[in-house]
């Protein structure tokens, strides 16, 4: 948990500092997000990587070597004097911290049972929520006193734990060493991640082709070799395909919760960054306390039951601020606690039926695309709804929208209370346990 919360609070500080860092180096806006947006590409493909290594080598030794490459790159971006040695501690920090939400997902699935998984992928979700919480107390606390740079030494606390895993991780079954390992596939598979998450979050549309002609290179390349970098076999597992369309959905809608609020409080309310940074706390913080409330509930209830809570309590938020949007500014922080537990919630419930579906063979694979998945989703929906909130809206889709301001808010607001509604049948449909085809191995795993 300690490790997922600093790897969730270092991809987040520094959103908050871009604008100084823009102004010491005399750069654009634009070229200094490629300290958000290099992080984001190299975690997204990343994460599956490591999923893809776990298979076949020692998870202690894959923590041991992303942990000391994220210790490197902190301490490269401490010493940086110019943008480019900054950029490229930042981006050794994302190769070395794309090895903890794949692990982080991993563990719990091999070194617990299924009855207990919930519990333990509720840590997880307490990590991010937690990180999420801290990122911007952390930032404005460390530039008040400090410059920006002091913002990659946290990271390196993470070298305090590297003892703990390797002692605790000990007796792995050990694995065969690595023979072959698919290099063209991969590297297909991670152009087709950055032309289209560059194409949709950066509006350069004409990335978007070329990120299709290198997936569809990547598909034929799976299904040509033996030794392939994701076996094409896991993709016709039809339940993991659909709680991967399912997951990215999820979670497409899910980061409006931290992309939408800060542009609502400012837009529409006129709030300054350091207020809109304290509405969006409580709700955090509320997500961390409860996190682990939610992994017993899957536990004990199922992971049927725990999914229907979270998107009762994500579709009461969105249609009280697709309501309420425009009135009292008191009041989102308020909805917002129903939308971050009940995001917290998804994941957790995401998270178990998803490692449910697949074999032990799949596990590290299956697992590391399914937080890649993630990561894809958020970029790409963060870029949309920045489109999005540019247009604005003359006509309220909501009868009980209360004020006159907020039309374009409000209406994406319950467009997504909709979608969770969708999303909620269909897990129902497709992931009950009733229907899982492992569900007969699940007190053998």
């Amino acid at each position: 948990m300690f490790t997922v919360t600093l790897s969730s609070l270092n991809a987040l500080t520094f959103n908050v500092v871009i604008p100084e860092i823009s102004e010491e180096f005399n750069l654009t806006l634009a070229q200094v997000s490629w300290l958000s947006s290099a992080y984001t590409l190299i975690y997204a493909f990343g994460t599956v990587t490591y999923g893809k290594l776990s298979d076949r080598i020692q998870l202690k030794s894959l923590l041991t070597f992303g942990l000391s490459v994220f210790a490197a790159g902190s301490l490269i971006g401490f010493i940086s004097q110019t943008f480019w040695v900054a950029l490229l501690g930042r981006c050794l920090q994302s190769v070395g911290a794309a090895a903890v939400p794949a692990i982080a997902l991993i563990i719990p699935v091999r070194y617990f049972t299924p009855g207990k998984r919930g519990t333990a992928l509720s840590m997880t979700a307490v990590g991010v929520a937690l990180g999420g919480a801290l990122a911007p107390v952390v930032s404005a606390l460390v530039v008040s006193f400090a410059n920006w740079r002091w913002l990659f030494l946290p990271s390196l606390l993470l070298l305090l734990l590297l003892p703990l895993y390797r002692q605790y991780l000990e007796h792995e079954p050990k694995k065969d060493s690595p023979t072959l390992f698919d290099w063209l596939g991969g590297g297909l598979l991670a152009a087709s991640i950055s032309l289209l998450l560059l194409g949709v979050t950066n509006q350069v549309w004409s990335y978007l082709p070329f990120g299709f002609i290198t997936l569809i290179l990547f598909i034929v390349r799976i299904r040509a070799v033996k030794e392939a970098f994701v076996q094409p076999q896991l993709f016709r597992n039809k339940q993991y395909a659909v709680a991967l369309f399912m997951s990215f959905t999820i979670s497409s809608m899910g980061i409006s919760l931290y992309f939408l609020t800060p542009i609502l409080l400012s837009d529409v309310y006129r709030l300054s960054s350091s207020w809109i940074g304290f509405a969006m706390v409580p709700a955090a913080v509320t997500a961390a306390i409860l996190g682990r409330k939610g992994g017993k509930l899957a536990d004990r209830k199922g992971n049927r039951y725990l999914f229907s809570v979270a998107s009762s309590c994500l579709m009461t938020c969105f249609v009280l601020l697709s309501t309420f949007t425009g009135a009292s500014p008191f009041l989102i922080p308020f909805f917002l606690i129903f939308g971050n537990v009940g995001q917290s919630f998804i994941q957790i419930a995401m998270s178990n039926s998803i490692s449910r579906t697949l074999s032990k063979e799949q596990i590290g694979v299956g697992m590391g695309f399914f937080s890649m998945v993630n990561f894809i989703a958020q970029g790409m929906a963060a870029g949309i709804y920045g489109m999005i909130a540019e247009q604005g809206a003359s006509f309220h889709w909501n009868p009980l929208h209360v004020a006159q301001q907020g039309g374009l808010f409000s209406n994406i607001y319950l467009t997504l209370a909709v979608l969770h509604l969708a999303i909620l049948l269909m897990y129902r449909a497709y992931l009950h346990p009733r229907n899982s085809r492992y569900s007969a191995e699940l007190s053998n795993n």
